[in-house]
């Protein structure tokens, strides 16, 4: 998968998840090295013979990474991206997983003749069903693209774009897309309550029924009007409650303005 050692920038949630997504694929401990501010995440990476450190300085003199990834909080990235400057050249590629941190931010840190990946995953990557969109600046090559793809897919699928613009969408869509699920088995337990179902089993129907249709979903070649259509019989109840959810006023205008919403904000963070 790569050949000299990778550098993580953070080993919270996320990074913590592409760390033993990486470990699982077949990286050695050996070929990775962690800079983690927080001092007993970083003695508990040791404990598992992995090389950790809670700042730059105390990384080997020597080192000289293929991957520089990015996984701290974007507010913490004033702090942590400027040391790692020197760590430019032709043979290493910098991949951020920062929400809202641009290409131009980075190239401004470590040089316009960085090589720069941006990318934007989602949560599910905790349990390796994310997806991340990522997008190269133009000192990236085609074999560094394939590196960054190829660790980025330890925690799920990888989709490319050519326009760094639409990461603002990508943010929108899937970044902030769980919390919509999340919401939807929310609002589908009170639904239950409502109708008269005891709230435990409520929560329960709603929870299994939202996870099992997702992975329905994620392993059939149908596509999901097929799979919605297959489930709702004419006249039927299902039949009788999509009519409220696909009104004039129901889910579609809803949705395509949170998303909206969400990618505009997105914009104006991103500055």
């Amino acid at each position: 998968m790569i050949d000299r050692p990778l550098l993580l920038v953070g080993c919270g949630k996320m990074g913590g998840a592409m760390l033993e997504g990486w470990l699982e694929m077949g990286l050695v401990p050996e070929q990775i090295h962690i800079i983690e501010p927080c001092a007993p995440i970083a003695e508990e990476l040791r404990s598992r013979s992995l090389s950790a450190v809670v700042a730059q300085p105390e990384l080997p003199a020597d080192l000289d990474p293929e991957i520089v990834l990015f996984a701290v909080k974007p507010q913490s990235m004033d702090e942590a991206a400027p040391a790692l400057a020197e760590y430019r050249s032709p043979n290493t590629t910098f991949l951020s997983i920062a929400a809202g941190k641009t290409i131009s931010y980075f190239e401004n840190i470590l040089g316009a003749e960085a090589a720069i990946v941006r990318s934007m995953p989602n949560t599910p990557a905790a349990v390796r069903r994310g997806i991340t969109v990522a997008t190269p600046n133009t000192n990236v090559t085609e074999a560094q693209c394939k590196i960054c793809g190829n660790l980025l897919e330890a925690v799920g699928e990888v989709a490319w774009v050519d326009e760094e613009r639409l990461i603002d969408a990508v943010t929108a869509l899937s970044g902030g897309g769980p919390a919509y699920v999340f919401l939807l088995t929310e609002c589908m337990t009170q639904a239950g309550i409502d109708a008269g179902l005891p709230a435990e089993l409520s929560a329960q129907l709603a929870r299994v029924t939202v996870s099992g249709a997702g992975e329905l979903m994620r392993q059939s070649d149908e596509a999901p009007s097929n799979l919605r259509e297959n489930v709702t019989s004419p006249g039927g109840t299902t039949a009788e409650s999509l009519k409220v959810l696909m009104a004039d006023d129901g889910w579609q205008p809803l949705i395509t303005r949170a998303i909206a919403a969400a990618t505009a904000r997105s914009r104006e963070l991103a500055g």
